[in-house]
């Protein structure tokens, strides 16, 4: 199995012409050898398949699992504070490649555009999910 642990932070969008290299999602996933999502991999670890949101003046904003459902892929909070569940558009159509985009529809009701810019293989015993601190 291969699990990445893949780094989206925000990309230029209405409102954020630079982007925010603060705010972003740590994703720990499988991917395949196209890298896109591994749906028959994730059903196998599917514990493992964590998110994390980041934002300015916070460590974590919120985390939970990245979930699938059907054609669906979503990040999925426990916590009510953290917000309703979040749909990634195409998730599992895009490729998780550095460089490559990601819309999220957030739950504040607003969808943003992500950019991949880091992607390493994952290894749970050796490697911490980095926070906003630890990602840069």
């Amino acid at each position: 199995m291969s699990m990445y642990q893949v780094i989206l932070r925000l990309a230029r969008n209405p409102g954020f012409p630079d982007g925010d290299e603060g705010q972003g999602y740590v994703l720990v996933a499988p991917l395949d050898a196209t890298d896109r999502l591994d749906p028959s991999e994730w059903r196998h670890s599917r514990a493992a398949c964590t998110v994390v949101r980041f934002k300015p003046g916070t460590e974590r904003d919120a985390d939970g699992l990245l979930t699938h459902n059907g054609a669906n892929w979503f990040f999925h909070y426990d916590e009510v504070r953290e917000g309703e569940d979040e749909p990634v558009f195409r998730l599992g159509e895009h490729k998780l490649a550095i460089g490559d985009y990601v819309t999220i529809h957030e739950s504040n009701g607003q969808s943003l555009t992500y950019r991949v810019t880091h992607r390493t293989p994952y290894r749970a015993a050796a490697v911490k999910t980095e926070t906003r601190e630890g990602a840069r």
